[in-house]
């Protein structure tokens, strides 16, 4: 039994190392804003500081404008965030399911 709560506490995400660092995140709808990584549980709830949401295109809702709105301190639902990405950037690593095709032809 100790096992099992063991495991429903641990999370499939390491967020902790974007904690106070700028991030980015997409939610269901087609929203998305940034922030500050402040706090986060097991279940992806977030809270973000000096959130900026992106405004979208009344038009087309799949696109975002150059349009912001400034919202402060959130907190994000966990289960409306579809993605989180750092704000800086992301590092490319290589694909590990491409197997290498040296030796071959």
């Amino acid at each position: 039994m100790a096992d099992k709560e063991k495991k429903k506490k641990e999370s499939i995400f390491d967020l902790s190392k974007y904690i106070d660092k700028p991030i980015r995140v997409k939610f269901q709808g087609g929203r998305e804003a940034s922030g500050v990584l402040k706090g986060f549980d097991p279940l992806l709830n977030l809270v973000l500081d000096g959130t900026i949401e992106y405004m979208r295109d009344p038009d087309d809702q799949l696109k975002l404008t150059e349009d912001t709105r400034q919202l402060g301190l959130v907190v994000c639902r966990g289960t409306s965030v579809v993605l989180i990405c750092p704000q800086d950037g992301m590092e490319a690593i290589p694909n590990p399911f491409i197997q290498q095709q040296d030796g071959y032809g």
